[in-house]
């Protein structure tokens, strides 16, 4: 699961620096010592507060960042990338006034993260290092931009740089995904802990990210009684987050209770409909038997990862898997893959050219994406058949094994089909004896 997107906005409110107002002193930003709470209606406040603001004068640049941050914070509680988009008009306009201004630059940052502009956040970043570089921050969202786009060495050593400059919730949260990606999910539950207990109770909506963090780690572990408890608690400081309910949903589909993950997903998407929400709804109808809804719900994920969330690894990722416009997935991950290389889109192109019989170019792929050491167990399974097909057969055993260990149901779609391998391997030592 990627999820450096969604830190950037923890990063972003966390250490926002507050001398470089230039027409009018800003507010403590939301969730910060001072600043109001980031609970959904303070959330709405604040935005409501902040438009006015820059309504009278579109060049106040501190309302224009604390305006951004509680619509970046908005983008990802209600799964509206045209909130992300409006942060950045404000904040260009205000740039266009005061060029220099720190905040702006760091926030804007920030949102071109929030959009998966990765380059563009980069270049933002470097720009934010010769105005200042003293600032731990800016390492962050150096760090998140190489991660996402596959550049793991140089995304590990901001990281680092960041946690030695200011080790914070921000930086912890960082370390445990920096583990994860690397196979050590140990750590990466630690580091996500220590990330945890650093975050205020005034900042209800990053709480509820990590809750929902730990949750997700804990179901790769295959703990899915201390999942549900980390996706209850991000619930409970943060009624309805999405990331919350979509975990509370996938930890009942992991223990066969499909209904109730369907109703869980069903109040998701009536609130935050994303293409990963709308997915899993289709998985669950299609395992109930229910397939012209199912059919329907993919089809509403195809469209809004079209359109509202252009993510084309995970697009192509979503039809390989499932069989649909099999060329269309190839075209996809390709081009997802000519300017990014991380683990998720290599496994999304080696899916692709497998399920087209392209075995050569799909262990090419596989092996990018196993670079790291990570646990993903969706892409141990895809290696697991994509060794099986090379004539590994002890790499695939092993591969499926790590895949379904812990958690059989660990996904809708690929678990079924890891077991249904496992079996197959396992059939020609039992014809034997």
């Amino acid at each position: 699961m990627a999820i450096v997107g969604a830190m950037a906005v923890l990063a972003a409110v966390s250490g926002c620096s507050r001398g470089s107002s230039i027409n009018r002193e800003p507010a403590p930003l939301a969730g910060t010592p001072g600043g109001p709470s980031t609970s959904r209606a303070s959330l709405d406040d604040t935005a409501a507060r902040m438009r006015a603001r820059l309504s009278k004068d579109p060049g106040d640049a501190a309302a224009a960042v604390t305006l951004a941050d509680a619509l970046i914070r908005q983008t990802r509680v209600a799964s509206n990338a045209g909130l992300a988009n409006e942060a950045e008009q404000f904040l260009r306009a205000a740039l266009r006034n005061h060029p220099d201004h720190y905040d702006a630059h760091r926030m804007l940052a920030a949102v071109y993260l929030s959009q998966h502009r990765f380059r563009e956040a980069l270049t933002e970043a470097n720009n934010c290092v010769t105005m200042r570089a003293d600032d731990p921050w800016v390492y962050g969202v150096m760090g998140d931009a190489h991660v996402e786009l596959g550049e793991y060495p140089a995304a590990f050593e901001a990281f680092d740089r960041m946690a030695a400059r200011r080790p914070n919730a921000a930086s912890y949260a960082r370390a445990s995904y920096a583990r994860e990606l690397q196979g050590d999910l140990k750590g990466a539950l630690q580091f996500m802990q220590m990330a945890t207990e650093a975050t205020s109770a005034q900042d209800p909506e990053s709480l509820a990210w990590h809750h929902a963090q730990l949750g997700h780690l804990y179901l790769e572990t295959g703990n899915i009684a201390s999942a549900r408890r980390e996706y209850t608690h991000a619930d409970y400081v943060f009624p309805g987050h999405p990331f919350a309910m979509e975990g509370l949903a996938r930890a009942e589909a992991a223990e066969g209770r499909d209904d109730n993950a369907l109703t869980l997903i069903n109040r998701v998407i009536a609130v935050a409909p994303t293409p990963a929400a709308l997915a899993l709804a289709g998985d669950l109808l299609s395992a109930l038997g229910r397939a012209d809804e199912a059919e329907r719900q993919y089809r509403l994920a195809e469209s809004a990862w079209q359109s509202d969330a252009p993510e084309p690894s995970r697009y192509a990722r979503f039809l390989s898997e499932r069989g649909r416009r099999l060329n269309d997935a190839i075209r996809l991950a390709r081009e997802a893959a000519s300017d990014r290389r991380d683990i998720f889109t290599e496994d999304a192109l080696a899916w692709a050219y497998f399920q087209t019989g392209h075995i050569e170019q799909a262990k090419a792929a596989m092996s990018i994406a196993m670079a790291t050491g990570s646990r993903d167990r969706v892409i141990r399974y895809h290696a697991a058949e994509i060794a099986r097909a090379t004539g590994d057969t002890e790499a695939a055993k092993r591969y499926v094994a790590e895949s379904l260990e812990g958690s059989p149901r660990f996904d809708l779609v690929a678990a079924p089909a890891a077991v249904k391998l496992r079996n197959a391997l396992a059939a020609p030592r039992l014809a034997h004896r």
